[in-house]
């Protein structure tokens, strides 16, 4: 418990000093794609929920269940939405039932866990089969990082990541313990006048983008 306390101090610091209360990764743009693939009538954990700023794009009409280690967070998601939100270090906690829901949500959540096999083995397990694991993680590798590093500086200056995604490391992760898996690069841009976009050859926008949304099925 006094881990679970440190952690959850550190992140709720986190979110207050760097402004992350109301505030969400990639403008967006993550949602519309996220709000279709799931639909209607589903039952849908969103972990690391925060203060459910991407979580209303698909909260409406869907049962949804939030988790972040954040106690501030959990209490504005409440106030907001109005759904049932816990208290959780996804490290050391797996509280879901088996096939419990239709549809697993992580975003910009799996870069800062210590102990990934274990949290996507109970992805695996809490999803129903057939169901739907969607999440995104920030594209470390892309050009505007690499000139970063060659030049010596700090590609990623959050102090909470501890794991580090290409496209390639991510598909083979997910295509592991997953089906039909589709990544899709998110922001980000060619040239200052060319956004990444999905009428980009993937091989282009992968090498820019500032994200990567997927969705699989859980075989």
């Amino acid at each position: 418990m006094n881990q679970k306390k440190h952690l959850s101090e550190v992140y709720s610091r986190h979110h207050e000093q760097g402004g992350r209360y109301g505030y969400l990764f990639c403008h967006g743009q993550r949602g519309p794609y996220i709000r279709e693939w799931i639909g209607k009538g589903k039952r849908v954990l969103d972990l690391g929920c925060r203060d459910g700023k991407l979580t209303e794009y698909f909260a409406e009409g869907n049962t949804v269940v939030g988790a972040d280690i954040d106690p501030e967070a959990l209490e504005r998601i409440r106030s907001r939405l109005g759904i049932e939100a816990l208290w959780l270090d996804l490290n050391t906690e797996w509280p879901f039932a088996e096939g419990a829901f239709d549809a697993i949500v992580s975003c910009e959540i799996l870069e800062h866990i210590f102990f990934l096999p274990q949290v996507l083995d109970g992805i695996s397990r809490s999803l129903r089969k057939g169901g739907l694991f969607i999440g995104s993680v920030p594209n470390a590798f892309r050009l505007r990082n690499r000139w970063k590093f060659f030049w010596g500086e700090e590609f990623d200056r959050d102090p909470t990541h501890v794991r580090f995604f290409s496209y390639s490391k991510l598909s083979r992760m997910l295509s592991a313990r997953f089906q039909q898996v589709e990544i899709i690069p998110i922001q980000g841009k060619v040239a200052p006048f060319i956004p990444v976009t999905p009428s980009l050859p993937n091989r282009l926008a992968r090498l820019f983008a500032k994200d990567f949304l997927w969705r699989a099925n859980n075989s």
